[in-house]
């Protein structure tokens, strides 16, 4: 069996999701037991936070962390959608340095998280055709077939638009990366309905340069690997 381009830290379990509580606590049940878990995403988790669906968990890599296991991914349409929003960075990191994407060629410096003035970016890819700025983001809401960003008005979201315009106005390339690890995702648009801004502000980055790549993922008890592109729909 191919190893995932983005293992999961071990152990890895299964678990039952319960309820979640102050956005970053989710309580699950092993067994007999029941326990908080911590939740990176700060996002609504629209569809996702439903009584005895299975999640998995993975244990934090710091022994003295308050809550000792993270959730990782749960089970929607047939398989699991990965809502750890740290896969995004992750991924796009991995992804580079495996040459999995079709986006960046040829010897490159991946530096993360870098300030472009009152922002900062997921990364900036050192090509040698110029920096390639990018901001990924983590898409779990997927409605018959189509991943929708965001789950819940973002006015972090919507900064970072205005940046990677002000980018390629400038005549660097900026792009936005979305990870879509969600079994049910077949094309990926903007959620209009929930973030009209946010809508706005994509087709407008997206008419003045700025690079949208939106990519499947599959998640697994393993971890996560990066599957095909997906096309890129605005509203109207």
């Amino acid at each position: 069996m191919t190893a995932p381009l983005l293992p999961y830290p071990a152990p890895v379990r299964e678990v039952l999701l319960l309820r979640r509580e102050k956005r970053f606590l989710v309580e699950v049940a092993e067994g007999q037991a029941r326990y908080w878990v911590h939740t990176n995403n700060s996002g609504s988790m629209l569809g996702l936070v439903r009584p005895g669906l299975p999640a998995l968990i993975s244990k934090a890599a710091n022994p003295k962390r308050k809550l000792a296991w993270t959730l990782e991914a749960v089970a929607v349409d047939g398989g699991f959608a990965g809502v750890n929003t740290s896969l995004p960075n992750r991924t796009l990191a991995a992804a580079v340095a495996a040459c999995r994407l079709a986006e960046v060629r040829g010897e490159v410096d991946f530096r993360p998280e870098v300030t472009c003035g009152e922002s900062r970016l997921d990364a900036c890819i050192r090509t040698a055709d110029g920096p390639l700025f990018v901001e990924a983001k983590n898409v779990t809401l997927v409605e018959a077939g189509e991943a929708l960003f965001p789950d819940a008005p973002t006015e972090r979201g919507r900064k970072h638009l205005q940046t990677l315009m002000r980018l390629a106005g400038q005549g660097a390339r900026a792009a936005l990366f979305f990870l879509v690890p969600h079994p049910g995702a077949r094309c990926f648009a903007p959620a209009d309905l929930i973030d009209p801004e946010y809508a706005r502000l994509l087709a407008l980055a997206l008419a003045s340069g700025v690079e949208a790549w939106a990519y499947a993922a599959t998640v697994t008890t393993a971890g996560l690997d990066l599957g095909p592109r997906l096309a890129v729909r605005l509203p109207g």
